[in-house]
């Protein structure tokens, strides 16, 4: 099983030169370690910031200089800062070309839920609900199955919906999982697994790609 660095590791694959990327809170954010140093790309964040860079070592750290989820950052030359509004603005204007977001369930349809539990107190949505209905394409990095052992990959989200069918691809600790027109398809599988133990943690139809293959994280 995938710890969070190694889900982090392989999304950072699906980052494209030339990009404009928000990483979400939790392992999304961890994506930005691993990005190739030969790409050419800016992070944003809802904050106001345009090119974050890799988290501080502790000699680096500016109190002041954090990401939407509150967490010192470093920045990149070239970075810019600005309001949350225009933050906001350049979101849903459509110039987000990737974002990855966590989420507690998502489903065969495309769906995320990853905003709030009924009944659990929350501090707000942040940005999520924006990116999902904006960003050109939604990854999301999460566990496979919850603490319970129970699946967060369903035939259909139980939680509040955050966005529909707007879920590309989900990387977990046991697989790469693309969202298709049909419904799940089983794209990568996590070293150490084998297909029927997917099958088995997926509380929804599975279909198994004809070029499946395990994943790898150069």
């Amino acid at each position: 099983m995938l710890d969070r660095n190694q889900i982090a590791q392989r999304i950072a694959q699906e980052v494209e030169d030339g990009f404009t990327v928000n990483l979400g809170i939790g392992i999304p954010t961890l994506v930005a370690n691993f990005i190739s140093p030969a790409k050419t790309l800016m992070l944003q964040s809802e904050n106001g910031l345009l090119g974050i860079g890799p988290f501080p070592h502790n000699d680096e750290v500016d109190p002041d200089l954090i990401n939407a989820g509150k967490q010192t950052i470093t920045t990149v030359p070239g970075s810019s800062f600005f309001s949350s509004a225009d933050s906001f603005a350049m979101i849903r204007g459509g110039h987000i070309d990737l974002t990855v977001l966590g989420a507690m369930q998502v489903d065969q349809n495309g769906n995320i839920a990853n905003w709030m539990v009924p009944g659990k107190m929350v501090k707000g949505m942040g940005g999520a609900m924006d990116l999902v209905a904006s960003a050109k394409r939604v990854i999301v990095a999460m566990q496979h199955v919850d603490k319970s052992g129970e699946s967060k990959l369903l035939k259909e989200c139980t939680l509040p919906l955050t966005g529909i069918h707007c879920i590309h691809r989900i990387v977990t600790d046991m697989a790469v999982v693309d969202v298709n027109p049909t419904g799940f398809l089983l794209r990568e599988i996590a070293p150490g697994f084998e297909v029927d133990d997917i099958i088995r943690a997926t509380a929804a139809p599975l279909q198994i790609a004809s070029d499946l293959k395990v994943m790898t994280f150069g």
